[in-house]
């Protein structure tokens, strides 16, 4: 993360409730946000919540796709405790990496799979995903409106969600629930340094 970023974060946790959804494991984005107090984050995709899928089902899966993948150049599986991530990135033939992920994966017993920037997501089937979690923290918090930021494709459980949702996304998509958008990564400082400035005594 920019400094900037964590500064502009922090700032914005001390003045709203400031919540961070992410893909990533708990443990691993508490450690990326250090300086920013008062953010609380909800990991694996959601599924790091309250109510928790059990980690052996994610090593099951763990052990049928190193069967299957390990062979493949280019691929490798990260284990997140509570979901597989399999990355493709540094694969020569992207398109057929993710055809042999994705064709693996539905071989796979109570599994919710779905794709992101060249990796493919395996998370148990019945664990909360982003949009469950974001409406079970405006709950706890009893938000009126909340905003929610995204840039990955399960980011559109938490853009469809019902009521007061301000959706924004990173990157134009035409076939998107969330309403706006933001060009790139950058422009979150900016929205950050407005939401700061709106709330601050003058």
């Amino acid at each position: 993360m920019r400094v900037r970023t964590r500064r502009l974060l922090r700032c914005l946790a001390e003045l709203y409730p400031c919540i961070v959804v992410s893909g990533r494991a708990r443990a691993d984005v508490i450690g990326k946000l250090r300086g920013a107090d008062g953010v609380r984050v909800v990991g694996n995709h959601g599924a790091e919540t309250e109510t928790t899928p059990s980690p052996q089902q994610v090593q099951q899966w763990k052990a049928e796709l190193a069967a299957e993948l390990g062979p493949l150049p280019g691929v490798w599986v990260e284990d997140k405790g509570l979901s597989l991530a399999v990355h493709y990135r540094q694969s020569k033939q992207k398109t057929e990496a993710r055809r042999r992920i994705f064709a693996a994966g539905r071989s796979l017993k109570h599994v919710h799979i779905f794709g992101g920037n060249q990796v493919v997501n395996l998370v148990v089937d019945t664990a909360p995903d982003k949009g469950d979690a974001l409406a079970a923290e405006r709950a706890r918090v009893g938000c009126n409106w909340v905003l929610y930021v995204g840039d990955d494709e399960n980011d559109e459980d938490a853009f469809s969600l019902d009521g007061n949702v301000v959706p924004v996304r990173i990157g134009r998509k035409q076939r998107s629930h969330a309403r706006y958008y933001l060009h790139t990564q950058v422009e979150i400082d900016e929205l950050i340094q407005l939401l700061v400035t709106l709330r601050k005594p003058s």
